[in-house]
């Protein structure tokens, strides 16, 4: 595990956010981390309805036209993440570290694995017995798939992250093969305890988990304030 030395973690919480919109930012704060303006930053949101497509979709895993999308009121986005197919929407916490990889010996596999263990960690504090799944992306309980992880890198500066599905209607995940994968159907805190909580508490324990694995110093930010800050 590394050691990270005090550095500062900013916990960005946007609130619920349309997927694009989210990306753009995302992108504006990886250029700003390049040139060193900002420290690494956890952004906390909640989707509009969504489906997006990584670099690694096969275009049969989604099941419905676009046109049956728009008419259901879900956007359709390709976007530069790792792996395949998956869906965001409410209800689900969505977690985007903006991280400095050399911090972390540019290690893209220690990275991913990374984000798994912080996921595990936090399905304990929910009382879930979580795992990975050996050559597969994400985090299970009961072979229901209740996270999906992709990355994107830029300059070893991590973007995109991990959907982890709490109150999330899992009827949406019928219109594609989430992640590809159709031997394990995919499930959510709700489904797997019964109970309904509140996206901000599951916001916390990611946030803490992320953090305390790494030595971070969390503060909260206000993106307004951080982009004022740096003049943008």
């Amino acid at each position: 595990m590394a050691n990270h030395g005090g550095k500062r973690l900013l916990r960005i919480d946007l609130g619920r956010t349309k997927y694009y919109d989210a990306w753009i930012l995302q992108k504006k704060l990886v250029d700003l981390r390049f040139n060193n303006k900002i420290p690494d930053c956890l952004l906390f949101t909640e989707h509009d309805p969504v489906i997006t497509r990584g670099r690694g979709t096969n275009k049969n895993n989604l099941l419905v036209s676009p046109a049956d999308l728009r008419a259901k009121h879900i956007d359709l986005v390709d976007v530069e993440r790792g792996g395949d197919i998956t869906f965001h929407g409410p209800g689900q916490a969505v977690m985007y570290p903006i991280i400095d990889l050399n911090l972390w010996g540019r290690d893209l596999h220690n990275y991913i694995r990374s984000l798994e263990n912080a996921v595990i960690e936090t399905l304990r504090e929910f009382g879930l017995e979580a795992s990975t799944k050996k050559g597969l992306t994400g985090v299970w309980v009961t072979n229901h798939k209740l996270a999906a992880i992709g990355i994107a890198v830029s300059r070893w500066i991590a973007y995109h992250g991990i959907a982890l599905n709490v109150t999330t209607d899992l009827d949406y995940f019928k219109y594609i093969n989430p992640c590809g994968i159709t031997q394990f159907p995919v499930g959510s805190i709700q489904s797997e305890t019964g109970k309904k909580y509140e996206l901000s508490t599951v916001f916390n324990q990611l946030a803490a988990k992320f953090a305390g694995m790494f030595f971070y110093d969390l503060e909260k930010a206000k993106i307004e304030k951080v982009l004022e800050k740096v003049g943008v």
